[in-house]
């Protein structure tokens, strides 16, 4: 097969599943990783697609960028506060995981300094994308379209590859007995990624204190900082010094 017809056929693939990963080109279309790269290389000089983490994706389209900017209009002022709070702990060529909070958006609205960004989110990839300091490095997989992050389990195996100098995650509620999310995919990422971090940051505003969820992604002993915009519930004070988290109020 030409490399033309096999560009054509990778498209079709990609308008159906959104990315592809290089042993899922190889496999398909029984090919060298070599090949597979040059393949990769000539959609992205076309604009067809773009690089992610292991693999390819197709571009983020207009209208996604724009319902993003529309949301960033409504993040509150609290949780800007919040992510510009956690900008402090980013360090020149570090080596970082940023998840799919609107929270952690907003620190990487902060990125001014060279470093590599892991994400398995696509807000997280578009904030970076307009700023040219940071190395991003986008997992593939299905697009969840409600949540807007990718997942498969490839994604999941190149992690346990990895290490990172600290991952910074939101949550969708933080309880007595961990930090819950509202994705069972989404959940079963950070309770990896937490085991690959040096050090692990919640960014959250209060309310997510009295919140509940479904899946839980980490217990209290996973968690080395947190930053929210108020002072938790007593009970919650009790349970970080317990387990020795460090609390920063961002006021």
């Amino acid at each position: 097969m030409y490399q033309e017809e096999r560009l054509v056929k990778i498209l079709q693939v990609l308008n159906e599943q959104i990315s592809m990963s290089v042993v899922e080109i190889c496999e398909r279309f029984t090919i060298s990783r070599d090949t597979a790269r040059r393949d990769i290389l000539k959609l992205v000089e076309q604009g067809a697609a773009i690089r992610t983490h292991g693999g390819i994706s197709l571009p983020v389209i207009k209208e996604t960028i724009l319902a993003y900017r529309e949301r960033v209009r409504s993040f509150s002022q609290e949780k800007r506060k919040i992510g510009e709070y956690g900008a402090d702990f980013l360090e020149e060529t570090g080596v970082y995981f940023f998840d799919v909070s609107t929270t952690v958006c907003c620190l990487a609205e902060q990125v001014n300094k060279k470093m590599q960004v892991y994400t398995h989110s696509l807000d997280i990839a578009e904030v970076l994308s307009d700023q040219s300091a940071a190395s991003i490095y986008l997992f593939g997989g299905k697009l969840n379209e409600q949540n807007r992050f990718f997942f498969d389990i490839e994604g999941v195996n190149q992690l346990d590859k990895m290490k990172f100098d600290a991952a910074f995650l939101g949550a969708a509620a933080i309880m007595e007995d961990g930090i819950y999310f509202e994705d069972k995919e989404d959940a079963y990422i950070k309770s990896i990624v937490v085991q690959k971090a040096s050090k692990n940051i919640i960014l959250a505003d209060v309310d997510k204190f009295s919140k509940s969820s479904y899946y839980k992604g980490m217990d209290w002993k996973n968690i080395h900082i947190i930053i929210t915009n108020q002072c938790p519930p007593p009970a919650f004070c009790e349970i970080m010094k317990a387990n020795n988290i460090t609390l920063f109020v961002a006021e």
